[in-house]
């Protein structure tokens, strides 16, 4: 299978996956907001890995429970939207995404860090930290 062909695949996915998360999920597991933040697939189409986002949220785990079960119901709504541009529609496997969590840490440490702009490197300190 072509890069290209899942290259498509995966967009539609996490295309149709985030209108079924912000149309129906909050019936599953009440008014929270996740994001698909990416989905990956394997050549034969036959499985999809999604990545969910869900920024600063307190209940992750819990919410991944029921989101895996919950993933039956997903799956057979995407089915019923791209049934006619896919012949196979991938088993699902949802997992947590935490790079927006990351990068929320390592701003704050970056905060921490106090530069002074009148701090200034001489030539052989600089040459002992290359």
């Amino acid at each position: 299978m072509s890069g290209k062909r899942t290259d498509k695949v995966s967009g539609l996915l996490q295309e149709e996956l985030a209108t079924i998360f912000l149309q129906q999920g909050s019936g599953w597991w009440g008014n929270l907001f996740i994001t698909i933040s990416g989905v990956k697939i394997t050549p034969d189409l036959g499985e999809a890995w999604v990545y969910l986002s869900m920024f600063q949220h307190k209940n992750r785990d819990e919410i991944m429970k029921q989101v895996s079960l919950h993933a039956k119901d997903i799956r057979h709504e995407l089915a019923k939207r791209i049934r006619n541009q896919v012949r196979v529609i991938p088993n699902l496997k949802f997992f947590l995404d935490e790079t927006l969590d990351e990068v929320n840490r390592m701003e704050e440490l970056m905060k921490k860090i106090e530069i002074k702009p009148e701090t200034k490197i001489n030539e052989d300190d600089y040459k002992k930290i290359i």
